[in-house]
């Protein structure tokens, strides 16, 4: 099981496509447009990393069924049905099950609405219990997520690709015609942690976080929708505490210190310099307090750009996932 917190970082560079579009705004990358900053949510990340791994065989919790969304009273159902249990009350013995099987839960969390446990209840009766016993013990399992991620954002200005560029966009009525937006360069950061006092809860191991971490990078290189082509990972840092250290140095992006070396047009990483000085000093201040374990690394090869990153083991996050 998982015995200790980490932080990390996760570094991927956008080029000519929309990481994240707004549905509510055409579909426009998302934007903090006061500084012109890219934004990227955490449910990107999470659902990148979900789809991929049902691809590789694994269960998740947070899917849908037959390509179709469903509610989490339907996908609970459905998971019943799978593994064989017929009670509408599934006993925590039987939700361990579940837990065990579903990788997603142990790594992000989920809400499980278990139904019926007060059949009175569901049918609109009253029993003779007192009414806010019956709320507080209407039957939902909740596991917070041992892993958080935060909203990615660029770490320089962003400008939108301002086309009158045309697509097709097929639907099951009939074709219509609507526009395609895109950023010209992003480099984006996430931060996020791995809490393990959660961990314990959901029985999160190393290899879960092995999985993810590896997910993480993979579920990038094969999302290759239109709009998603031109994202490249870049760059995954991880720090683990000692296991009596119950802190966290914190977002690690504010450790980063970019300079854009082109005026207002930004094209590609070869236009920034990334300096992780201020990280790495953080990172040594932890050390020499006895607080931290280890640190990992892994970095694409061809990706030059990142100077003074603290010491680390490297790892392979391009290490096929089998399941």
């Amino acid at each position: 099981m998982i015995k200790n917190n980490s932080d990390f970082l996760f570094l991927f560079d956008a080029t000519n496509c929309n990481p994240n579009g707004d549905p509510d705004q055409e579909n426009v990358p998302r934007m903090d447009n006061e500084t012109k900053t890219l934004l990227v949510s955490d449910v990107r990340r999470k659902r990148d990393v979900r789809d991929f791994l049902v691809n590789k065989g694994y269960d998740i919790f947070v899917r849908t069924l037959n390509d179709t969304k469903v509610t989490m009273d339907d996908m609970f159902d459905e998971i019943m049905k799978k593994y064989n249990i017929k009670d509408d009350a599934p006993s925590k013995e039987k939700v361990d099950k579940i837990i065990d099987n579903m990788i997603d839960m142990r790594i992000f969390g989920s809400a499980m609405a278990v139904k019926g446990l007060k059949k009175t209840k569901k049918k609109g009766k009253k029993d003779d219990s007192d009414s806010s016993e019956n709320e507080d013990n209407s039957g939902a399992y909740s596991f917070t997520g041992p892993v958080q991620i935060t909203w990615g954002y660029s770490l320089h200005p962003v400008d939108i690709i301002r086309s009158n560029t045309i697509v097709t966009i097929m639907n099951d009525v009939n074709a219509t015609f609507g526009k395609m937006y895109k950023v010209h360069y992003a480099l984006v950061a996430h931060s996020g942690t791995v809490n393990k006092f959660a961990a314990a809860k959901t029985r999160m191991t190393e290899n879960d976080k092995d999985i993810f971490s590896r997910a993480l990078v993979q579920s990038m290189m094969n999302n290759l929708t239109h709009s998603k082509q031109g994202q490249q990972p870049l760059l995954y840092l991880e720090i683990v505490y000692n296991e009596d250290f119950d802190g966290y140095l914190g977002d690690l992006r504010r450790f980063i210190r970019t300079e854009t070396l082109k005026e207002n047009a930004v094209r590609s990483i070869d236009d920034l310099n990334v300096d992780f000085q201020e990280l790495t000093s953080a990172v040594n201040d932890l050390k020499s307090k006895g607080y931290i374990k280890d640190i990992y690394i892994w970095k694409d090869q061809y990706t030059k750009k990142f100077e003074n990153l603290p010491d680390a083991r490297e790892l392979d996050l391009l290490k096929p996932i089998i399941k």
